[in-house]
């Protein structure tokens, strides 16, 4: 990616933080990026193109981080049901702060987009068409395919978690785990969209002073894990058939 394409990304970003997008103006971003307003232009097409472009840049680095998280968020016992279920654990934790910050993530998530971020169902202006002041460019690049969906990043989360986990499974329950990992994804965006803080202490623990993030992750935390605990019992490298 151009310095100058990522300048304007973040530039949009920004101003997205403190207006809706709908008050976001295209001269605005470019003079936050120090380029021409023409550079924006050419670089997205039109502000649709942009707004498509920011929001994949945005899922893309979400989807980055899960991989980050399954990488780092095993057990000493990798392969085990207990390693997946904490590498598990760790997306659902990523996902949630992720979400927390990050509108855009929470929307392609959720299916939420509301008034103040872009129209997933707006369509692209045609491709070097005029606007206003702003000359027509052949080939100005349009909008970088349609916004995700929530189903399509449920199941990137759990293709990427099958990547990563089924190697070391028995071959013979990979479907469960390919059932588990979804049903851990989907547990997790429920959390995302009406977030679990409400729940109790786990069984034998005691009430402990927290924070609604704390109680947030550790909810979630919980029902990911319970996803892989009632997985068969054969659902484990190792074990005998």
């Amino acid at each position: 990616m151009s310095a100058a394409r990522e300048s304007l990304l973040d530039a949009a970003y920004t101003a997205l933080l403190a207006r809706a997008w709908t008050a976001v103006r295209m001269v605005d971003v470019a003079a936050a990026a120090g380029v021409s307003r023409q550079t924006l232009y050419n670089e997205f097409g039109s502000k649709e193109g942009l707004a498509r472009a920011l929001v994949r840049r945005e899922t893309d680095g979400y989807l980055a981080g899960v991989a980050r998280a399954l990488a780092r968020g095993g057990t000493p016992d990798a392969g085990t049901r207990a390693d997946a279920a904490a590498r598990m654990a760790a997306v659902a934790t990523w996902t949630l702060r992720t979400a927390r910050v990050n509108p855009l993530v929470k929307a392609a998530l959720t299916g939420c987009w509301g008034d103040r971020l872009p129209a997933p169902a707006a369509d692209p202006a045609p491709t070097g068409s005029a606007r206003p002041g702003v000359p027509a460019q052949r080939g100005a690049p349009s909008a970088e395919g349609p916004l995700p969906e929530p189903a399509e990043l449920v199941g990137r989360l759990r293709d990427q978690a099958v990547a990563v986990l089924e190697p070391g499974w028995p071959e013979e329950e990979r479907a469960a785990l390919g059932a588990a990992c979804e049903t851990a994804a989907r547990l997790t965006l429920s959390c995302v969209v009406a977030p679990a803080a409400g729940a109790g202490p786990a069984p034998g623990r005691l009430p402990a002073r927290r924070t609604r993030r704390e109680a947030e992750t550790e909810a979630v935390s919980r029902l990911v894990r319970g996803a892989f605990a009632r997985l068969p019992d054969g659902a484990e490298p190792g074990a005998r058939y």
